[in-house]
């Protein structure tokens, strides 16, 4: 039994087949797995008895991809047996008609990018009884189809930006300086009339060049324009986060009452959030389109009993990029949700050229 793992620390074939069964029995049941119970469904297959499962679960234990939460328990999946499983053992699972019927029914209207949005939370969320994320792309990377700017008391603006494909935008913003009515609305028709199919970052980015070469055009519309440009894509601006199924993760039994509060905080602070999924997409440095942190691969502590499985949607030409997640606990259905996540990121995509 010492030659079941291989010279690069993987399981080998035998090891990976355990592993397997353990953690599929463990993903239904959520119990620990014993060699009881991995035995009974190799009985047929291999002929191999409870003390040669016991063997080869003990050593996979010494490996780090199991543990035993009691000493007379069975084992259950650690972070590195769950992403070992994830890598490398996961067949391509197709979805079920009643899925399809369900996402497609979902996402098959043309509505309004919020209605839109909003369902697609909601269908994540339904979908793997966990919580389902939803962020559309920021302000500073939107393209614009129209802007306004409305004086507020106390130096705000508010910001109200149409991008492609009709997605409203709402920003208030504070400025060190005052602007009349009739100067943001001068600022606003230049925007629209020279810039229009160009995201923020764009625009400023255009206006500084023109200031540079073109000295006559540096007067103040166009000092106003890059101050409210800048303002409208400041650093921790985020697009609209939609978030459906908190009340999922209440019934989940591993996550304690700490863990549990910050979660639903988190749930709260929208920037916070969007920067998690970000994070998420950054750790993940495979090539696939879905990316998943398991567990205490989360820089976040207190999500270190998290599973993040989350896909980029474009917009249009690709530039302008949205994030949707299903966030439930490591015991996840891993299969079923890249599974359901990659296809409901196509389907919303499609959804959402149709508005263009």
């Amino acid at each position: 039994m010492k030659g079941m793992r291989q010279k690069s620390g993987f399981p080998d074939v035998r090891g990976q087949t355990v592993l397997s069964a353990v953690i599929s029995e463990h993903l239904v049941t959520g119990e620990p797995v014993g060699s009881k119970t991995v035995a009974e469904k190799f009985s047929n297959a291999y002929g191999w008895s409870a003390a040669t499962i016991r063997n080869i679960m003990g050593e996979l234990e010494e490996a780090g991809y199991l543990e035993q939460p009691h000493t007379s328990a069975g084992r259950i999946p650690t972070d590195k047996g769950y992403r070992f499983y994830v890598d490398n053992l996961l067949g391509v699972l197709s979805l079920t008609d009643e899925d399809l019927r369900l996402i497609n029914e979902a996402l098959g209207n043309e509505d309004a990018p919020e209605k839109l949005m909003e369902r697609t939370s909601s269908l994540l969320s339904a979908l793997s009884e966990n919580v389902g994320i939803v962020v559309t792309p920021s302000l500073s990377s939107d393209l614009l189809e129209h802007i306004e700017f409305f004086n507020l008391s106390d130096k705000r603006i508010l910001v109200v930006m149409v991008s492609s494909p009709n997605i409203i935008h709402h920003k208030i913003i504070r400025l060190e300086e005052a602007f009349t009515q009739e100067e943001l609305n001068r600022t606003a028709r230049y925007l629209n009339a020279e810039f229009k199919g160009k995201s923020l970052a764009t625009i400023r980015n255009e206006i500084l060049r023109l200031m540079h070469e073109e000295k006559a055009l540096f007067d103040k519309m166009l000092q106003t324009a890059i101050i409210l440009c800048s303002q409208s894509i400041e650093s921790e601006d985020v697009g609209q986060v939609y978030v459906e199924g908190t009340a999922n993760i209440l019934s989940k039994p591993e996550f304690s009452f700490e863990d549990l509060r910050q979660l639903l905080r988190t749930f709260e602070e929208k920037t916070r959030l969007v920067k998690i999924l970000n994070e998420c997409i950054a750790r993940d440095t495979s090539n696939k389109d879905v990316k998943i942190v398991i567990g205490s691969e989360n820089l976040v502590p207190f999500m270190k009993n998290c599973a993040l499985v989350t896909a980029p949607y474009r917009i249009g030409d690709g530039a302008t990029t949205g994030v949707l997640s299903v966030l439930g606990p490591t015991r996840i259905q891993y299969a079923r949700m890249i599974a359901v996540v990659s296809y409901v990121a196509r389907m919303l995509e499609k959804s959402m050229s149709k508005q263009n």
